[in-house]
């Protein structure tokens, strides 16, 4: 009995010193962490705006949506760019289910509506396969597409678009998010531009 108790106040004081340990780690991290996502974000944001002198997240507008689940809401963030006093155009997020998990872009849109830039922000894609939605060739394909000149579809699903060598649900994904966000911008176009 005497070593069942020797062992259960041995384990308690190791879970306690794991739990501290673990929260210290977390307090330590949780700033330099916070600031490296929000440095990553706005080099996606500075590279899809059309050219702007300004910081993009100093110009923002909430735009509440409606959300597929009933009754429920979310916000989207737009970011605005600014060149000498005029709005140039808009960057926001948009996202969609890919074959590993969530596809994440920013996308930024001229005053036309026609795409400045896609930057895929977060995936979880088979390397090789999916995460070639990260390669150039593929993001430039969007560059001066919009609702009126281009099929938003891939090729193989009779739009205009090319997919990667060897995936499919990845770039559906992206293609997805992206028609997502032109049909939301030319939608609330007014409201994203007072």
């Amino acid at each position: 009995m005497k070593d069942i108790l020797e062992l259960v106040i041995v384990l308690t004081v190791i879970c306690l010193a794991s739990a501290f340990s673990l929260a210290k780690v977390y307090d330590i991290t949780k700033e330099p962490i916070a600031i490296q996502q929000r440095i990553a974000k706005m080099k996606a944001i500075h590279a899809v705006l059309p050219p702007h002198d300004n910081e993009p997240d100093q110009n923002t507008i909430q735009l509440p949506l409606e959300t597929a689940k009933k009754g429920e809401k979310e916000e989207i963030l737009i970011y605005k760019g600014i060149q000498d006093g005029k709005l140039t155009g808009v960057a926001f997020g948009m996202s969609a289910m890919g074959f590993g998990g969530p596809v994440t872009l920013m996308m930024g849109l001229n005053l036309d509506g026609t795409i400045e830039g896609v930057e895929i922000t977060s995936m979880v894609e088979t390397p090789g396969l999916g995460a070639k939605i990260l390669e150039p060739s593929f993001k430039d394909q969007f560059r001066g597409k919009s609702l009126q000149n281009s099929r938003f579809q891939l090729k193989k699903d009779g739009g205009d678009l090319d997919q990667v060598t060897g995936a499919t649900i990845s770039p559906r994904a992206v293609v997805k998010a992206i028609r997502d966000g032109l049909e939301l911008y030319t939608n609330k176009k007014e409201k994203i531009l007072q």
